[in-house]
C-alpha cells in the first residue's frame, strides 16, 4: 500500500507521520510536495500537523489553495482515504472536504496535553480496530482547535454518525461544539481530527493508542498489525 504524506511550507509533523505509517510491514510512505498535481498512485493520503504557510490569513487557508489539494479533492471524490491531523484538519475544512471550521481555542492559549479521547463510533474505515465508547490517550498541540459549525450541520453530523472522536471525562480543552475532536465527511472516507495519533504509536511515547487508527485505515488484519 502506498501512502502520500503531503508537505507544505511550514509542515512540522510530516516526518512523524512518515515514520508512523512506514512502521507497518508492506506499507510504503512517500513525502509529496505541495506543488504535486496528481495523487492517483496512492491508496491513503495524509495531511500532517504544523503551521502550513505560517497559518497566515487563517490556519490552513493558504494550504487549501495549493495544487496538491486539487489532486487530493479528486482522490477523495474517487473514494481514496484521507486523514487530516491538526493543521491537516484545518486544511480539510478550508478546502470544503469537511464541514465547519477551526477557530482559536476558547481560552486563547496554545494547548499541549494528552487528554482522554472517546471513540464515538467504531464502524468507520479509521476506527475499526477500536471499540465504541473506548477511552484512549492521544496528544493534542494546537492554538486553533476549537471546532465550530452551525446547528443544522451539527445535527447532520450526529444523525449520520460522523462524529468519530470526542474529548472525554468532562474535558473540552479548546471549547469545541459537542466536544468534537474528529469528524468524517458524508462518504466516510475523509477524517479530520485534532489529536495526533502519530505521536501515540508505542508505550514509550506515553500511549500506543494511535497505532490502531493507522491499522484501521491501512486495512491491516490484527495478526499483521501485531507483527509490525
Amino acid at each position: 500500500m502506498r501512502c502520500a504524506v503531503i508537505v507544505f511550507p511550514g509542515s512540522n509533523c510530516d516526518s512523524d507521520l512518515y515514520k508512523a505509517v512506514n512502521s507497518f510491514e508492506g506499507v510504503d510512505a512517500e513525502y509529496v510536495w505541495y506543488t504535486t498535481e496528481n495523487l492517483d498512485a496512492f491508496d491513503l493520503i495524509l495531511l500532517p500537523g504544523g503551521f502550513a504557510y505560517g497559518d497566515y490569513l487563517r490556519a490552513g487557508a493558504l494550504a487549501a489553495r495549493t495544487p496538491v489539494l486539487k489532486a487530493l479533492i479528486r482522490a477523495a471524490e474517487r473514494g481514496v482515504r484521507v486523514i487530516g491531523i491538526c493543521n491537516g484538519f484545518q486544511v480539510l475544512t478550508e478546502c470544503g472536504l469537511l464541514p465547519g471550521a477551526l477557530q482559536r481555542n476558547s481560552g486563547l492559549h496554545f494547548i499541549c496535553d494528552t487528554p482522554l479521547i472517546e471513540v464515538v463510533q467504531d464502524q468507520s474505515s479509521f476506527t475499526s480496530r477500536y471499540q465504541q465508547g473506548e477511552l484512549i490517550r492521544l496528544p493534542i498541540a494546537h492554538g486553533e482547535g476549537n471546532y465550530i459549525c452551525d446547528e443544522l450541520t451539527l445535527r447532520h453530523l450526529q444523525a449520520e454518525n460522523r462524529i468519530v472522536f470526542r474529548y472525554a471525562s468532562g474535558s473540552n480543552p479548546n471549547g469545541s461544539v459537542d466536544k468534537i475532536a474528529g469528524i468524517l465527511n458524508s462518504k466516510g472516507n475523509v477524517l479530520g481530527m485534532m489529536p495526533h495519533p502519530e505521536r501515540a504509536m508505542a508505550d514509550w511515547m506515553g500511549s500506543s493508542d494511535g497505532r490502531r487508527l493507522f491499522e484501521s485505515a491501512l486495512n491491516l488484519f490484527p495478526e499483521t498489525a501485531d507483527a509490525a
